[in-house]
């Protein structure tokens, strides 16, 4: 794997060199309005000035204050997490429906569900060098057309091949989606909100499954395909109103446009000179190697991040999350409970709240210390469930004791879904963006986004099975991964809140 970066002084790039490093899409340039001549002048105090003089006259000169511009960016961005949440959640409440109306067995419909976590593992190995040679925008853009056409396959299928294909087209989409986003927020955000704007991608993904949950309830499963279109149908003209992330437009050697994306982003008021200089400095660090090779990802400043990364989003599925989330309802049944749909739909949206609060929190409370609450309580949860399932088969159903089991259980359960929510959910998204070096994250996220879907598939994959050889014994399992993530946290996962992206990278040399 190869990254092409010039050596040699900023300013004295050749034109060609700079054709040659020129993503082949670059789109929103809406920002340049009245600049347009700017791009030879490489003076920043006099195109700073000029750009508030002529940015005044614009539309874009309501954007002032830098809480604005990168929320709104986010906002925009965050259509694709939703996405994301709504294709994980579409197959829980159409489960039914789907097998009546075409005829599948519980097999066919297991492979229509799983066939997203294949997609999204070919999605991940692309997303790393899509991102790298189109932009943060334009891999948003790729990943939508997909998603969209997935979605039409799956409301006009006839029979299993459809729905096949549609769901292995809307995995594609997810799987770049799933690095993308994160990646994008974390090099726009300023270092005092990037905690909590990174956290909107998790928010986003469990409104996507909430929405999945609350509208399959209502409406019939080839409708509810044609609604999981709107998230990127909308996105893709929303990316034309936002600017590309500054630190990619740099890396690219798009000097010019890297500061006036700054620029935007943080106000035309605010004085972006230090900012700039700090990622022009990663940036001329980052190119005076011209290959990264993965024998050099045994060095420490790559090892060490790539195994935090790596680490935090492969305990992140090993906790069964995705075993509880998707199979709720049978869980629910198991522990007693009827309205197994209406408890699903609840569950979800407890998820949605709590996550909403782990994004108020990290950037006061800090990433390090919401991953310990967080995977302490989860093992507490998953030990009560644990044991509550075990006692239940000491006891007849009708037994009052049984019934206390039932409910421990339960409450365990939704304690499990509060604790992950409010650190393992948003945070390993989060650190991995934030510690992987720009000369490495291509090639470095990929492998970390691909190791987290791989995992989730063979969770996703296991755990029907596990649950109906011993439900304690599943969540015995759970509760022994989830006190090794507090361990792996206690040792080795540092705080990166408050410092900018260069700060952290820099402290793994």
């Amino acid at each position: 794997m190869s990254f092409r970066e010039e050596s040699g002084s900023e300013d004295g790039r050749s034109s060609s060199a700079a054709d040659l490093k020129r993503p082949f899409l670059h789109t929103g340039s809406w920002y340049r309005m009245g600049a347009g001549g700017a791009g030879g002048s490489g003076v920043m105090g006099s195109r700073q000035s000029s750009l508030m003089d002529k940015m005044m006259m614009s539309s874009t000169a309501v954007i002032k204050e830098t809480a604005i511009s990168a929320f709104l960016c986010t906002m925009i961005v965050a259509l694709g997490p939703i996405q994301f949440g709504f294709t994980g959640g579409y197959s829980s409440p159409t489960q039914s429906d789907i097998i009546s109306d075409l005829g599948l067995s519980i097999s066919e419909f297991s492979i229509f569900g799983s066939l997203s976590n294949v997609g999204a593992m070919v999605g991940a190995i692309a997303s790393g060098q899509i991102s790298e040679y189109i932009g943060r925008k334009g891999s948003l853009m790729i990943a939508s057309i997909p998603n969209i056409i997935g979605w039409l396959a799956i409301s006009f299928a006839k029979d299993s091949s459809f729905l096949y294909m549609g769901r292995l087209l809307e995995g594609f989409g997810v799987g770049v989606i799933s690095y993308v986003v994160p990646v994008y927020i974390a090099e726009i955000a300023p270092q005092n909100m990037r905690g909590a704007l990174g956290s909107v991608n998790q928010l986003s993904v469990t409104i996507g499954i909430l929405l999945a949950y609350i509208l399959g309830m209502f409406v019939p499963w080839r409708v509810l395909a044609v609604i999981g279109i709107l998230p990127c149908t909308i996105l893709i003209p929303g990316l034309f109103f936002i600017p590309e992330s500054p630190r990619w437009l740099a890396k690219m050697g798009l000097l010019e446009d890297a500061e006036l994306s700054l620029q935007v982003l943080r106000g035309f008021e605010t004085d972006i000179t230090a900012e700039i200089n700090e990622i022009k400095r990663a940036v001329q660090s980052s190119s005076k190697r011209t290959t990264i090779r993965f024998a050099e990802l045994k060095l420490k400043r790559y090892r060490v991040p790539l195994t935090l990364g790596i680490g935090l989003l492969v305990l992140q599925q090993l906790s069964g999350i995705n075993a509880v989330l998707f199979y709720a309802s049978s869980i629910f049944k198991t522990a007693g409970l009827t309205d197994s749909d209406l408890a699903t739909c609840g569950l979800g949206a407890i998820q949605v709240v709590a996550t909403g609060i782990t994004t108020w929190l990290l950037d006061r409370a800090g990433r390090r210390i919401l991953l310990i609450i967080s995977t302490a309580g989860m093992s507490l949860s998953l030990l009560l469930v644990a044991v509550a399932f075990f006692m239940e088969g000491a006891y007849s159903e009708s037994s009052n004791l049984y019934h206390i089991m039932s409910i421990l259980s339960l409450v365990g359960l939704v304690a499990f879904v509060i604790s992950f929510s409010l650190g393992l959910g948003a945070i390993p998204w989060i650190i991995m963006s934030e510690i992987l070096p720009v000369n490495i994250k291509s090639l470095a996220g990929s492998v970390a986004t691909l190791a987290n879907w791989l995992t989730s598939f063979a969770i996703t994959m296991t755990a029907n099975l596990l649950l109906t050889w011993s439900s304690g014994g599943t969540f015995t399992f759970y509760m022994l991964v989830s006190v090794f993530s507090l361990v792996f946290v206690v040792l080795w996962v540092p705080e990166t809140k408050g410092r900018t992206l260069e700060e952290i990278q820099w402290s793994f040399r």
